[in-house]
């Protein structure tokens, strides 16, 4: 194990040089403190003061002052347990070890969960010098740390709004779930049957409600319709609605054929592919045809 000691910060140093010989680095960064810690002669931990003083005076500064006194330095370092009400009132008490690293630093950052259920983290932010800056609610979508709109947040009756949501998210797992496996009994709807059809099963409530989820998954794109000539080359029943037949990705619809296995001779029904004619405009609600079946496209921006 390496400490950040007479030895140690040598080490550290000529790597440094080694690897950026052209121009010093702009930022050194120690991840995590805890790692490389020396508290000098008396031995020090990182609960002591006085060893976290000489940590960060007699090594870290000195290490930068080493290879280039205009550099910058980001110290990372672990939290306690506190209660949510404590991280509430003043965050960086959750500092781990001695107090004299919050003297220290001219600006701290802590990134902690208030909900243990939200997968959104909440940024605080402390400077010494400046105008003081307001906390950041951030979340890590697709693989990128980003900065979600505090105005999005409930302010009354969270707990009970995010079940609602969990609900609806259900509910339109569900219906998803049962329109694909419909399609491979056989069985495909339209918007008003299969309201009609599945009204009060799996926890989806009434017509209505079934309705109203099927539109709000359609204005996402993860349902779409079948319409025209694809109805007759399914081998489905001519439809007058509006909308056709619900689909969705990657759906499959049994048929009257069967096929035999050329492995193990076992006769299986055939399936057929169901692609999407037409799709819900977001905007408008109007049906516009789909431009390239073979790909699905979710308003969201995702596609497979």
């Amino acid at each position: 194990k390496m400490l950040l000691d007479n030895d140690g910060s040598v080490r550290v140093a000529r790597a440094i040089q080694a690897a950026f010989p052209d121009a010093p680095v702009d930022i050194i960064c120690i991840d995590p403190i805890r790692n490389l810690f020396d508290g000098g002669p008396d031995g020090g931990g990182e609960n002591d003061n006085t060893a976290m003083m000489f940590f960060l005076k007699d090594r870290v500064e000195v290490l930068r002052d080493h290879i280039d006194p205009d550099c910058g330095i980001i110290l990372i370092h672990h939290t306690k347990k506190l209660s949510k009400q404590q991280v509430k009132e003043d965050p960086f008490l959750a500092l781990s070890g001695a107090s004299a690293l919050r003297g220290f630093y001219t600006s701290g950052l802590i990134l902690h969960r208030p909900d243990e259920d939200a997968s959104e983290r909440k940024l605080e932010i402390e400077l010494r010098n400046g105008p003081a800056l307001p906390s950041k609610l951030i979340d890590k979508v697709r693989g990128q740390w980003v900065e979600i709109n505090p105005m999005n947040e409930r302010l009354v009756r969270a707990e009970v709004g995010a079940k609602h949501d969990a609900e609806r998210d259900r509910k339109g797992g569900v219906i998803v779930h049962l329109i694909s496996e419909q399609a491979e009994q056989g069985k495909m709807f339209t918007l008003s049957q299969f309201a009609a059809k599945f009204e009060n099963k799996g926890s989806l409530g009434g017509q209505t409600s079934i309705r109203e989820r099927l539109h709000v998954l359609a204005t996402k794109g993860h349902v779409k319709f079948v319409r025209g000539d694809q109805i007759r080359d399914l081998g489905l029943k001519r439809d007058r609605s509006k909308f056709g037949y619900l689909c969705v990705r990657d759906m499959r619809l049994r048929t009257d054929r069967e096929v035999v296995d050329d492995e193990t001779g076992e006769v299986c029904p055939a399936f057929v592919r169901v692609l999407p004619t037409d799709f819900m405009c977001p905007q408008s609600g109007a049906l516009l045809p789909v431009e390239n079946p073979e790909v699905w496209v979710d308003q969201d921006g995702g596609e497979a």
